[in-house]
C-alpha cells in the first residue's frame, strides 16, 4: 500500500510539472502575432503584422468604453513611457501596441480621442493604437489566449493579461492589466533587462 501511495504521489507531482511547465513556457512561447493579419491605426494608416522591424513590444487590448482597467493600464503605460523615453529607448528599442477588441464600437474617431487622452500621436514612432475587422481582432487575441465577449451591452467582458515579447515577437512575460495587475516598476526592470 505505501508503494502505491508513494507511486500515486510521484505521478501526481510529475503531472503537476507538466501542467506548469505547458502554461508558463511552452503555450507562451507558441504565442506570437498571426501572419497575413493587416489593421488600420487610428488615423487609418495600414499596419501589418508581417514585417515587423525587431523591437521589444508591450502589447495591451483595450475597448475604449472600459470604464476602469483598460484605461487604468494604458494610463500606467504612459508614465512607462516617460520613464523609457529618459532612456532614451522608446521607439527605436522599445514599442507599445494597443488593439482594440471592439471595431465595431471603436471608430477611428473615438481611438483619436482615446489617443489623445494619453499622449498617442498619429506619426508616434513608439505606439500604434491598432483597429482591425472582428475576424482579424479575434485571430490576433486568439494567438495571444486573450479571451472577450460581448453581451450585447457594450460592456466587453475580457481577459486582464498585457504581454511583453522579445525582438523575435515571442511572448517572454505576461503581466496583468489596472492599478493593481500592472505593476509598473517591473514591467519597466524586464524591458529594460531584455534591451541590454
Amino acid at each position: 500500500m505505501k508503494k502505491l501511495y508513494i507511486t500515486f504521489v510521484s505521478l501526481l507531482v510529475i503531472c503537476i510539472g507538466i501542467g506548469i511547465f505547458y502554461f508558463t513556457v511552452y503555450r507562451q512561447g507558441k504565442m506570437e502575432f498571426p501572419k497575413n493579419v493587416v489593421m488600420e491605426t487610428a488615423w487609418g494608416e495600414q499596419y501589418s503584422f508581417d514585417n515587423m522591424k525587431p523591437k521589444v513590444r508591450l502589447l495591451e487590448f483595450i475597448y475604449t468604453n472600459c470604464p476602469d482597467i483598460c484605461p487604468n493600464t494604458t494610463f500606467q503605460m504612459q508614465k512607462l513611457r516617460e520613464k523609457l523615453e529618459k532612456q532614451n529607448v522608446f521607439g527605436n528599442k522599445v514599442e507599445f501596441i494597443t488593439i482594440t477588441v471592439d471595431p465595431k464600437r471603436d471608430t477611428r474617431e473615438k481611438l483619436q480621442a482615446y489617443a489623445k487622452t494619453f499622449g498617442i500621436k498619429e506619426n508616434d514612432k513608439g505606439w500604434l493604437l491598432l483597429r482591425g475587422s472582428e475576424e482579424d481582432t479575434k485571430k490576433v487575441a486568439d494567438a495571444f489566449n486573450f479571451q472577450y465577449r460581448d453581451p450585447g451591452n457594450g460592456m466587453i467582458i475580457h481577459s486582464t493579461i498585457t504581454y511583453l515579447l522579445d525582438k523575435n515577437n515571442r511572448v517572454i512575460e505576461q503581466f496583468g492589466m489596472g492599478e493593481k495587475g500592472f505593476k509598473q516598476n517591473e514591467v519597466y526592470e524586464t524591458i529594460m533587462k531584455e534591451i541590454k
